[in-house]
């Protein structure tokens, strides 16, 4: 095989890697309406189950568990702890609306690093990003069915919201203090501390639960949390920053498309016209960042 035609063919291989991994942490979201469990007590069994499936990764890849040095123990169990109430905020989201619902709110998470990266790097923030955070949040409102905390949908449109704040701000601390280590090296810690972190809130008999479920669970925390995390960590060492992060946008629309299939959820024109507004603005933003870089 000649150098081009490898090169073709390792691109092929990461852009099927890259798909499968985005595919994956789109259909998480399913398992908020088929486990019959709080989202806390959800997020505890992925986290657990997840935490083993990424030891056993790093140690397949030869690498140590432990950390570097002492102090990234501590950022850890932060990034642990803003991870844990992310995926609660997450679950719970969409359990009060609808899996395209929450994941279309979440998903104001592209440019709330656009709005917010600034002020930790200390640069000017342009004035078309403030444009895109306009954008976006007319998106939300075109979402929200009544401006009222007793409706369900709005209640999940706003942990949404709370969920893409979260994760926006372990991002940024990720890539400020914990850059160094592999995706599955690091969400071991953070899986590992969630479960210790949320475990003391635990509401629901997790021993009542039906063998269908426990199957669930298992397939949320192998399946789609320690695979996507090992078949995204290898796209990224394949494919540019910008293909990563367009195609990482196709979330949404993997995660609707899986809830209309799976579970029949139906797509309104409210979200259909809110949903292009936000994704189309991350998409956009997204792009623009990567470019600047």
């Amino acid at each position: 095989m000649s150098q081009g035609a490898a090169i073709s063919a390792s691109h092929n291989t990461g852009l099927l890697q890259l798909h499968l991994a985005v595919l994956l942490f789109g259909g998480t979201a399913l398992f908020s309406k088929l486990i019959p469990l709080s989202a806390l007590d959800i997020t505890i069994l992925r986290c657990a189950v997840a935490s083993i499936a990424l030891a056993i990764l790093v140690k397949a890849g030869k690498q140590q568990l432990k950390l570097n040095q002492a102090k990234d123990y501590g950022i850890a169990i932060i990034l642990g702890i803003i991870v844990s109430l992310h995926w609660v905020t997450y679950f719970a989201s969409m359990q009060l609306s609808s899996v395209a619902i929450g994941i279309i709110s979440f998903f104001t998470y592209p440019v709330m690093t656009v709005l917010i990266e600034p002020w930790v790097t200390k640069t000017r923030l342009a004035v078309k990003d403030l444009v895109c955070g306009v954008l976006v949040l007319i998106g939300v409102i075109i979402l929200v069915p009544e401006p009222n905390l007793n409706n369900d949908i709005t209640l999940g449109i706003l942990l949404g919201v709370l969920s893409a704040m979260l994760f926006t701000g372990r991002n940024l601390l990720h890539k400020q203090y914990f850059a160094r280590y592999s995706g599955a090296h690091a969400m071991f810690y953070q899986t590992l501390v969630a479960v210790f972190f949320l475990l003391p809130w635990h509401s629901d008999d997790i021993t009542a639960l039906p063998t269908q479920a426990w199957w669930l669970v298992l397939i949320l925390g192998i399946g789609f949390t320690a695979a996507p995390h090992a078949l995204f960590t290898s796209a990224l060492r394949i494919l540019s920053a910008k293909t990563i992060s367009l195609v990482s946008c196709l979330q949404p629309l993997y995660a609707s498309l899986l809830a209309l299939l799976v579970l029949g959820e139906e797509l309104t024109s409210n979200i259909l016209i809110g949903g292009a507004l936000i994704v189309s603005t991350a998409i956009y933003e997204t792009q623009q960042s990567r470019r600047k870089k």
